[in-house]
């Protein structure tokens, strides 16, 4: 007998109705890509739960992989036994002495759903509960507000023993929610809104642009950097490099200092379109907070969007900064948006921005672009990269399970 499985949540998924099973095949599938080092593994998949049995692999790093893997509610390291009532005690005396602490209260916490079981839930708790009493020195019952929880879940081809639930990302699987193209600069707020897109199940494809020389390639390492952090909460990611120098000087010859911002959002928009619908996209994702700067006005984004029908998904739009960085710092992108490196948008934005461009207006100054050509030519020589991220670093988190 061992903690030889991990018992696997699924929280919302649980909502689903009759696509549940499709969402529940997607996370089998984004699981094993994150552990497809450790050969060994088995999933189990059923409506409600899934199951790995670990057959001598190591849990530290698989666990650590799972906790960053969106369509997980929460999920423990498990010891499994026969559906049997004496098999059951057994197990969950052996899970409650193989902590790695000794707890002074306990509670049973049975779930039935094996319905035509002999015991009902009730009989459960006290059968168990009082096999853990009997069996133990200085543990008492505490229902409310226990040291150790030791859940039961009886199942009709075998029953699952824990102690521990680790808490697991949430949300939905990445892919169960389509394609969309994630507008990626560099700063702090666009790798949040991948992260949080992530969440509801899209599977991102990114797109940069790029300015040489007035941007160096420090930067453009930057967003490579952040593309990878992002592929930790899903699968690889595609990266389109868009190079947008000639566009920005075209730009500034042009058009008026204070509509240059709305003029280089429109063209941005416009290749990031472009990109989506080669890429069979739904959506284009950006980092824009309401009011946070000019281009984020509502006026400034009715006058950008104008250029495109396509859905423009803001995960943002409500957020303050602070609510923003909270974010950045706990997936771990704070640091690297803090690099001093600029990007195109950065580098050429105008002193004093129009915060309410006029459509009227803008049509007219571009009215003396061939846009067409000049978006074909920036997605024509369009740099793509697969970031499929980085070996996972040595792990604490199994000292810290229980």
């Amino acid at each position: 007998m061992n903690y030889d499985h991990l018992l696997i949540r699924y929280g919302e998924m649980s909502t689903k109705g009759r696509n549940r099973k499709e969402f529940v095949q997607k996370l089998s599938s984004n699981i094993l890509g994150k552990v497809k080092e450790f050969p060994r593994i088995v999933i189990e998949k059923s409506r409600d739960r899934m199951f790995i049995k670990l057959n001598g692999e190591p849990p530290e790093p698989i666990i650590e992989r799972l906790q960053s893997i969106f369509g997980i509610h929460s999920f423990s390291l498990a010891v499994k036994t026969k559906t049997e009532i004496e098999e059951i005690k057994a197990g969950a005396l052996f899970a409650l002495k193989a902590l790695p602490y000794e707890g002074k209260t306990f509670k049973v916490s049975a779930r039935r759903a094996y319905k035509n079981f002999e015991l009902d839930t009730n009989g459960l708790n006290h059968a168990i509960g009082s096999h853990l009493l009997i069996n133990t020195e200085n543990l008492t019952v505490n229902v409310k507000q226990p040291d150790i929880n030791v859940r039961v879940e009886v199942r009709e081809d075998a029953t699952y023993v824990t102690c521990k639930d680790i808490v697991g990302a949430g949300g939905l699987p990445v892919g169960t929610g389509g394609k969309g193209l994630l507008m990626l600069s560099g700063g702090i707020d666009s790798p949040v809104a991948g992260y949080l897109s992530m969440k509801r199940g899209i599977e991102l494809q990114i797109v940069h642009f790029f300015s040489p020389p007035y941007t160096s390639e420090r930067a453009k390492q930057k967003v490579i950097d952040l593309a990878e952090k992002l592929t930790e909460f899903g699968p690889k990611i595609q990266l389109h490099i868009v190079p947008f120098t000639a566009i920005q000087v075209a730009i500034q010859k042009q058009v008026p200092a204070n509509y240059t911002m709305t003029s280089t959002r429109r063209f941005m928009l416009l290749i990031a379109d472009r990109i989506r619908e080669q890429e069979k996209g739904l959506a284009i994702i950006t980092g824009e907070s309401l009011g946070q700067v000019a281009s984020q006005t509502l006026q400034s984004m009715l006058a950008i969007n104008e250029v495109t029908t396509t859905p423009i998904i803001r995960p943002l739009i409500t957020m303050d900064k602070t609510e923003i960085m909270e974010i950045a710092k706990r997936i771990d992108t704070l640091e690297i948006s803090n690099r001093p490196y600029e990007d195109c948008c950065t580098i050429f934005t105008p002193s004093s921005p129009k915060t309410k461009p006029k459509k009227e207006k803008i049509n007219f100054y571009e009215s003396f672009f061939d846009i067409d050509e000049m978006v074909n030519d920036a997605v024509a020589n369009t740099e793509k990269l697969i970031i499929t991220g980085k070996k996972d670093k040595e792990s604490s988190v199994f000292k810290d399970l229980f």
